[in-house]
């Protein structure tokens, strides 16, 4: 029997589309299936801490707020915005809404969690989560023998 591609191709179309566009597949943007967008975000490991990278041009520091609770890291952010302009002829009033949530489990037996850190510079705010010092690789000790 011989398929002609026309007969084969409609058959896979549709899932191929659906898993490079879809939650559950290979993600091209930062868009969430509600339309809102999500700043990317970097997780670097070294043999002292952990640090979260997360791109947030045009915010301001005070617009964020990180919490910890039940072993979960929150990173979220709330930014209003207003303008009104008064005219003789009309009256103009834009506003804008940001807002955006990320979470990440913080695993208690490694990390020190009083003493998490969070700075925001550049567009760019970086969280440093420490590590417990009995996590952290020890230097090679000699045993002495008696």
């Amino acid at each position: 029997m011989l398929i002609r591609r026309n007969e084969f191709t409609p058959m896979y179309k549709g899932f191929f589309d659906n898993f490079f566009n879809d939650d559950f597949g290979w993600k091209q943007s930062n868009f969430s299936k509600t339309e809102t967008t999500l700043p990317a975000v970097n997780i670097k490991d070294t043999e002292d801490n952990f640090f979260v990278g997360m791109a947030a041009p045009g915010m301001d520091k005070n617009d964020f707020k990180i919490n910890i609770e039940n072993d979960i890291l929150t990173i979220s952010s709330e930014k209003k915005e207003e303008k009104t302009e008064e005219n003789e002829k009309y009256s103009r009033r834009e506003y804008s809404y940001q807002s955006f949530q990320r979470s990440f489990n913080i695993p208690r037996e490694i990390v020190d969690s009083s003493k998490i850190s969070a700075k925001y510079e550049n567009g760019e705010l970086t969280v440093t989560i420490p590590k417990r010092e009995e996590t952290k690789p020890q230097a090679p000790k000699s045993i002495e023998i008696e």
